[in-house]
């Protein structure tokens, strides 16, 4: 793998599935499996593992496709190239946005369904956890174009089946597609969207990019097509005048209605807990379109996957906004025990006096660059931002808890975290730098670094029995 950035990438879904599977990176489930609980189990249990295929799912014809870009392995697998690749394909993305590209048929067209369709008995739609209500579509990037900006979103958002041409659709507040839906309202008009299920990585990946660096601006098929290098080929919807990424193994169009409503959830989030229940906008949808032998993606709602797919756009984002305001900042961690959401480890390389408290404003702008980060650990360069252990050893030499907290009162985060009130809670900094002129007093120990023969150490220590053999 490789860190040098091709002009262009392809990032299509099956030669992502390709990729994976040459790098050995999917497992197959044998045997008949239910889409009630049991693929969500099997893939919960593998969580954060391989990805895992399910040719043969009960009442079904369509395999299901799990734990898809689950692990950092699968991530670089997926793209060919690592992490930090795929960090510097985001920021590519983002800063040299490129127009779509038009092309005439698409994949998902050449099988469509405009009438007489039950997605449910289509679609082998999973029911994840014990107590949800209905089965969810939940790897669903939506598609939209706002009735008054004409710009283009993607955004995932998880659909609960209600009928067999209907679905509730989940939105919370502050999301595009939510701004764009209630622009519809007051034109009284329906929204017409369209839901990607198994499309372009660039799409998967710019549809999870938020916070300052996608602004509601920003036309996010435009963005994918800069991930790539080259336009996003799209194609005309078939029911609904909207662009749609051609390369995508199911979609469904129709409409969101403004008059109609019904109650949704809850369902298992990423967060870990049952999200919220209540009124949900009902997805009217008038065709469904798949390419020959599709593949369902699932992505379990409280997995890693639904994390994963944040984590290195959220990195990206955040590097681009720190190294601009406060260039001496080296890498970021965006870090799993915080759902690669709430919790980020900055690295900052100090050189001369005049660095000392810069590590300040650079966590003060990380609040402001992702307004989900509630607590940042500030470290110096020689601390493995990416070892969990070692920034744990800052904390433990470096931190002192009267001077290095910096607490921000009554701010502004995610409105899953229970612990906060609908979203206000404080905001955690810690200062685990050193000053500069203090440098040498916390250099660590240092052993020569010499070349071991390692065909002299074995497991065979007969030899040495008196030893290893002897009573005290």
């Amino acid at each position: 793998m490789t860190t040098e950035l091709p002009k262009i990438i392809d990032t299509r879904f099956r030669t992502a599935l390709r990729r994976l599977h040459a790098a050995g990176r999917i497992d197959t489930y044998s045997g008949p499996v239910d889409v009630d609980y049991e693929i969500a189990s099997v893939l919960k249990k593998r969580d954060g593992g391989r990805a895992i295929l399910f040719p043969e799912v009960k009442g079904f014809g369509m395999p299901v496709i799990g734990n898809f870009l689950a692990s950092k392995d699968n991530c670089e697998a997926a793209f060919g190239m690592d992490f930090r690749g795929i960090r510097q394909f985001v920021t590519r993305a983002m800063a040299n946005p490129i127009d779509p590209q038009i092309v005439p048929t698409a994949p998902w067209q050449e099988n469509v369904y405009t009438k007489d369709f039950d997605i449910g008995k289509m679609l082998p739609v999973l029911r994840h956890a014990e107590n949800d209500p209905a089965r969810f579509v939940t790897a669903s990037v939506v598609i939209v174009r706002d009735p008054e900006t004409g710009i283009y979103n993607a955004s995932y958002h998880r659909m609960q089946l209600v009928g067999p041409n209907q679905t509730a659709l989940k939105m919370d507040y502050g999301r595009h597609l939510r701004l764009a839906f209630e622009r519809a309202c007051k034109r009284g008009e329906d929204l017409p969207i369209a839901i990607c299920i198994g499309t372009d990585l660039s799409v998967l990946y710019t549809a999870a990019t938020m916070g300052s660096q996608m602004p509601e601006t920003a036309d996010e098929l435009k963005v994918a097509g800069g991930l790539i290098g080259a336009p996003l080929p799209v194609c005309k919807g078939l029911t609904q005048d909207l662009l749609i990424p051609a390369n995508t193994e199911i979609v469904l169009e129709g409409v969101l209605r403004r008059n109609k409503s019904v109650h949704e959830g809850p369902f298992g989030e990423f967060i870990g807990y049952m999200s919220a229940d209540g009124p949900a906008p009902i997805f009217d949808i008038t065709s469904i379109g798949h390419r020959n032998d599709p593949i369902y993606y699932a992505i379990n709602g409280y997995g890693r996957e639904t994390v994963m797919l944040r984590k290195y756009v959220l990195e990206a984002s955040l590097l681009k906004v720190l190294q601009s305001a406060t260039p001496f900042v080296n890498d970021v961690e965006i870090t799993a025990g915080g759902l690669h959401r709430f919790h980020a480890v900055l690295s900052v390389q100090k050189t001369s006096a005049q660095h000392d408290g810069l590590q300040r404003n650079a966590i003060l702008a990380s609040f402001g660059a992702l307004k989900d980060l509630d607590m940042i650990i500030a470290v110096d360069s020689d601390i493995d931002i990416h070892d969990p252990a070692d920034v744990e050893y800052a904390l433990a030499t470096r931190m002192e808890a009267s001077q290095d907290l910096i607490v921000i009162p009554g701010a502004r985060g995610h409105e899953y975290v229970r612990k906060g009130r609908d979203g206000i809670r404080a905001k955690l900094g810690i200062d685990a730098t050193v000053p500069f002129d203090q440098k040498e007093r916390f250099t660590r120990a240092k052993f020569k670094d010499l070349a071991v023969d390692e065909s002299r150490i074995g497991a065979n220590a007969a030899q040495h029995v008196k030893w290893l053999g002897q009573q005290d």
